[in-house]
């Protein structure tokens, strides 16, 4: 019997925590499916709560505002690119190596969804300076990774540098994706580090 209730008991997180997952993914998804059909100035936290079948004060417990709903869409995106460039060969060149991450990962994350919040946050005043400092995020992270990768010291100023221009390619190419999505951002983003390498040459 007492191994029994031993077995309940150490089963109770793991239900616990999947329902809590299960919980937040809702809320997300429906948030994200309002803000992109309404507007996100015109959708209310209790609109949001009602479409996850949850009350106001359980969505508080995951997200503390609208803003913090619709950025959690790319709170791993620094650590994404960051993994992508550390699976690469250390042997690459520093430019290779971030160019081939963000193609590799604009071809496997792509979706329609992705775009539409893209725009959104675009279009937004009020999410910009928190999608400022997801970039400024992603540069610090890129950097760090690309010395660790290099066996670099990590403040290399060639990281730095490749950082920071890699982040202002990011940036171009999810504009030229909203412009004509009849291409993905790594058409752009491709073209871009070409330049970038006639100029530096």
């Amino acid at each position: 019997m007492q191994e029994v209730q031993d077995n309940n008991s150490s089963s109770e997180p793991g239900l616990r925590e999947r329902k809590r997952a299960e919980t937040h993914a809702r809320i997300q998804a429906e948030g994200i499916r309002l803000f992109i059909e309404r507007g996100f100035e015109a959708t209310t936290l209790d609109e949001v709560a009602a479409a996850a079948g949850v009350s106001r004060r359980t969505l508080l417990n995951y997200f503390g505002s609208k803003e913090e709903i619709i950025l959690s869409t790319k709170a791993e995106f620094p650590q994404l690119i960051a993994d992508a460039v550390a699976a690469r060969p250390a042997d690459e060149p520093l430019l290779d190596m971030v160019e081939n991450a963000f193609v590799d990962l604009a071809q496997r994350h792509r979706s329609e969804e992705m775009r539409a919040v893209a725009a959104l946050i675009g279009s937004t005043p009020s999410l910009q300076p928190a999608d400022q400092a997801k970039y400024e995020r992603i540069e610090r992270l890129l950097a760090q990774t690309l010395a660790r990768r290099k066996g670099l010291p990590e403040g290399d100023i060639a990281c730095r540098v490749v950082a920071g221009a890699a982040v202002s390619i990011l940036k171009l190419s999810t504009d030229a994706w909203l412009k004509d999505p009849s291409q993905g951002p790594e058409v752009f983003g491709r073209a871009a580090f070409a330049a970038l390498r006639r100029v530096a040459g």
